[in-house]
């Protein structure tokens, strides 16, 4: 009898080459244009998203950022780049401060991506992905189509899922920046959870980890004035976090690298 090939892949489906795999291990390098909005909502509404053990920042408990994000990313040997539906991806993430063990993070609650592969590099990070329809506004250097990244540019952003829209926002430009914002500016506290196949047993995969990107690396970040509305739907609580007071907006380029995280509990 022949022997039966290993079958490898870092990822599902797993295959006897691994090139099926639906994303290939880390290192993840990513590169994008990133829009954030930032706003309190009332603490309990942030609260009320937390885990058992997870509490609410000690200092601005209301606080949240929304961020558009435009990206291309690759794994260690940029293979990704040269087939570029394989590297290009829009995503639209919901942040929120926390506090555990006596340190303070930034917790993705919500987010909407618009590739399969991003999805599930998500779920392995414990980012709470689903897929949507992500839109930006696209700022320009030459012609008309677009605005300039300078004072009265005006962006915008929007996002949806299964066909209900869920958010949009403005941000109009009044200059740069020393920072991109507050909220996301802190290591990443994520929930890796799988229910298990058998309704009575607890889940099998139930950990709280963090991480931090690597090798960052930022542009000029731009300033300004933001609007946004929420919008309520049958299979999302994003409207749950109305705004009652706006921060700012901010607009720059990122670059980052994901190598992998700590196990908290």
């Amino acid at each position: 009898m022949a022997a039966v090939p290993e079958l490898r892949g870092f990822m599902l489906p797993r295959s006897p080459e691994g090139r099926a795999s639906i994303v290939p291990a880390p290192p993840w390098h990513y590169s994008g244009d990133v829009l954030t909005i930032e706003y309190r909502t009332e603490p309990a509404n942030v609260e009320a998203l937390l885990p058992a053990g997870v509490e609410p920042a000690p200092d601005d408990p209301g606080a949240v950022a929304i961020i558009w994000a435009d990206w291309q990313s690759c794994s260690e040997t940029g293979e990704e780049l040269l087939d570029p539906v394989r590297s290009q991806y829009k995503e639209c993430f919901v942040v929120v401060r926390c506090s555990f063990g006596g340190e303070t993070y930034s917790r993705c609650v919500y987010i909407w991506v618009d590739k399969d592969f991003a999805l599930a590099r998500g779920w392995y990070q414990g980012y709470p992905k689903k897929l949507g329809q992500i839109w930006m506004t696209r700022p320009v250097g030459v012609g008309r189509a677009g605005p300039r990244l300078e004072p009265g540019g005006v962006l915008a952003a929007t996002l949806a899922a299964n066909d209900r829209r869920l958010a949009d926002v403005t941000l109009t430009l009044r200059g740069s920046s020393e920072t991109g914002g507050f909220v996301n500016a802190l290591p990443m506290l994520h929930s890796r959870w799988m229910p298990h196949i058998d309704p009575e047993a607890p889940a099998p995969l139930d950990e709280l980890v963090t991480m931090r990107s690597q090798d960052v690396e930022v542009g000029p970040s731009f300033t300004g004035t933001p609007t946004v509305r929420l919008y309520d739907a049958p299979a999302d609580e994003l409207a749950a976090l109305a705004p009652i007071e706006m921060i700012a907006g901010y607009w720059r380029q990122v670059g980052a690298t994901f190598a992998g995280g700590t196990v908290l509990g």
